[in-house]
């Protein structure tokens, strides 16, 4: 029998629905990937010192989908790490997004409890309030608060990290960064969140083990030749790639990880802390924290953000502007064209940030879209 699908990519969205080709319809996938390992941007490695490295960055899965959870749960167990972030302001290590631990860390008493005061008469307890939304507040408390987050959490870190100001990005990044009234101290609220018990990769590695499926590393889409004998194509690399950059490339945002170890049990008070007005990297990560890893050392890697260059770093963010979707959309359109069989999805290929749960959501779409 021959191998009627192929898969570009094997990152969670392409072993996501390789697995479900395989397993549900039972129809051979070959899955190819440029790189000499699975997983993408998930892939993680246990160092020499036993611990679990991610090696493109922190990542934690947390969704409120059950399907998704279900589906996973089939694959690997979690365990219930639930992730905080905390960023230096000031010298004080205080919890991100700014809640009401945050203004009692950094403010002096009575202020504190004026401005909680005040949020609680104008909004729902527990609610979450874009940062830019207490600018238009009448009442100076609250316009000081918003300009202290704008300033101190939430300026300097975008500048960074994106290397635009925030009037040049698309507002829905602002609003990532809200306000939680609430003393919750989660970074995320989903009902199901955790680390995969023995990585992602090894999660990755299990959706691709299948009798149905093939996988060849170090392999590029145009090392296929006869791409026109599969039935279908599901893509999830960069379109401009494959279009040749006709028109140009896709800006998108990279990061550099440097690497540090540490001869002690912990080398900071959590598993990321942001660093938005001190350094040139934007947080510092400690890996031992995801998986309770026991070591006599500890590894943390500090995050600098950079431009995407080609042939020099990898792919992360795709910059969220008007003019660049204009241009992902005219690649799409031209790709379709030249490829009847191919369908688009994951980070790359739709050119949107997903998290992982909603990529492993958007492979349970496409293979209901093309499979019905």
């Amino acid at each position: 029998m021959g191998i009627s699908n192929l898969v570009v990519g094997a990152g969670i969205s392409g072993a996501m629905i390789a697995n479900m080709i395989a397993s549900e319809l039972d129809e051979n996938v070959l899955v190819i990937d440029k790189n000499e390992h699975i997983a993408g941007n998930c892939y993680d490695y246990r160092d020499k010192n036993n611990i679990m490295i991610h090696k493109y960055g922190s990542h934690i899965f947390h969704t409120s989908n059950e399907g998704v959870w279900k589906e996973l749960k089939k694959i690997t167990d979690f365990n219930t790490y639930m992730h905080k972030v905390i960023a230096v302001v000031d010298g004080i290590e205080t919890t991100i997004p700014f809640n009401f631990d945050s203004i009692h860390t950094v403010f002096p008493v009575l202020l504190a409890v004026r401005i909680e005061e005040k949020l609680l008469s104008k909004f729902k307890h527990n609610s979450k309030i874009p940062i830019m939304e207490f600018m238009d507040q009448d009442d100076a408390d609250l316009r000081f608060l918003a300009e202290y987050v704008y300033e101190k959490v939430f300026l300097h870190y975008t500048e960074k990290q994106w290397g635009l100001s925030p009037s040049e990005i698309d507002g829905a990044v602002t609003a990532r960064v809200p306000v939680y009234l609430s003393r919750d101290k989660r970074y995320f609220q989903d009902k199901y969140q955790g680390i995969p018990i023995n990585g992602y990769t090894k999660m990755i590695e299990k959706m691709l083990d299948h009798p149905r499926i093939e996988v060849r590393l170090n392999t590029k889409f145009e090392d296929i030749k006869d791409t026109g004998s599969f039935q279908n194509i599901f893509y999830t690399g960069p379109v401009d790639e494959l279009m040749e950059y006709s028109y140009g490339q896709l800006p998108y945002r990279s990061v550099n990880f440097k690497l540090e170890t540490y001869y002690c049990d912990h080398y900071q008070s959590n598993a990321v802390i942001n660093y938005p007005n001190n350094y040139d990297f934007t947080r510092i990560h400690e890996y031992k924290y995801y998986l309770n890893d026991r070591s006599l050392k500890t590894v943390i890697a500090k995050e600098y953000s950079e431009p995407f260059e080609l042939g020099r770093n990898e792919r992360y963010y795709p910059i969220p502007k008007p003019e660049n979707q204009e241009l992902y959309e005219k690649y799409l359109k031209e790709a379709k064209k030249r490829y009847k069989n191919m369908h688009f999805l994951g980070r790359l290929g739709d050119y949107k940030y997903y998290d992982m749960d909603k990529a492993v959501l958007r492979a349970m779409q496409v293979f209901k879209e093309v499979f019905g």
